[in-house]
């Protein structure tokens, strides 16, 4: 039983040494995309930014769990829209994120650091976050806060919340600089819990109430339509008339790289040479 207990613990150092369980820390810088009403095409014509840091533990080769925090900088416009319907509509937003997020990662190849053989790898991963966030459109020269205007008809107490959720996946690839330092690169998906990331949902409200309740400038936000010759010759901000698209939620990608600081101890080449 004792020779059995002391295999045991042998074998389990083996594994350990080998497994190389562990934090890293770093830090990553990138790009971002928004997808939602007013970028339903999915196109990458408004890149955006976003920059954090992150911590990761190594369970073993293969699987990894990470955390991050994140600033995150989305914007859409109408009249970057193929579109005419969203020309004529106009509405654009710039929207400020935090975000702290988690991932569960899996190692295509077997990951090593400090190896002379396994020192790189791509990787998939599937997680989720939390954030807070502001939509925002320029007008008379400034930044306005969308949300305290109630742009499509929401009563004061009633708006939409400030703080959501996502699911997100995406893939990535990790390779060694050194024996604890590691360059990332990273895209990541994200569906948000929320179709507000634009300020843009549902229906337009009776304008003349809106300025009413909430003064001019959320009267013309909420409707900045544009006349175009031969499509519209007024406003098209009719209340009870479609303004966004209700039925989905809005989403975002972020594109990035860093680099990582591995802080347990790393194994002397020979032993991991196979």
């Amino acid at each position: 039983m004792a020779r059995f207990l002391i295999l045991a613990i042998l074998l389990q150092s083996v594994y350990a040494l080998h497994a190389q369980r562990g934090f890293e820390v770093g830090g990553f810088a990138g790009t971002s995309w928004y997808f939602g009403d007013i970028n339903n095409d999915l196109k990458l014509n408004s890149p955006g930014a976003t920059i954090g840091a992150a911590t990761r533990f190594n369970f073993d080769e293969r699987i990894c769990m990470k955390a991050g925090i994140n600033y995150i900088w989305l914007r859409g416009y109408d009249y970057k829209s193929s579109n005419i319907y969203q020309k004529a509509r106009n509405i654009s937003f710039n929207n400020h994120m935090a975000e702290l997020s988690g991932q569960l990662e899996m190692n295509f190849l077997t990951y090593r650091h400090g190896s002379r053989d396994n020192w790189y790898t791509p990787y998939m991963f599937v997680g989720g976050s939390v954030f807070a966030h502001s939509p925002q459109a320029y007008y008379n020269g400034s930044w306005v806060k969308l949300r305290p205007l109630g742009t499509e008809g929401q009563k004061k107490g009633s708006e939409y919340a400030i703080t959501s959720a996502s699911w997100l996946f995406g893939v990535g690839f990790k390779m060694d600089l050194t024996d604890t330092w590691s360059f990332n690169v990273e895209l990541s998906s994200r569906q948000a819990f929320t179709d507000y990331l634009d300020d843009t949902h549902g229906y337009y409200a009776d304008n003349f109430q809106l300025e009413y309740e909430r003064g001019p400038d959320a009267a013309y936000l909420a409707d900045p339509s544009i006349l175009i010759p031969g499509y519209n010759d007024a406003k098209i901000g009719i209340e009870g008339f479609q303004r966004g698209d209700k039925n989905n939620y809005d989403g975002y990608t972020t594109f990035t790289v860093g680099i990582m600081y591995y802080f347990a101890r790393v194994p002397c080449p020979e032993i991991l040479k196979h």
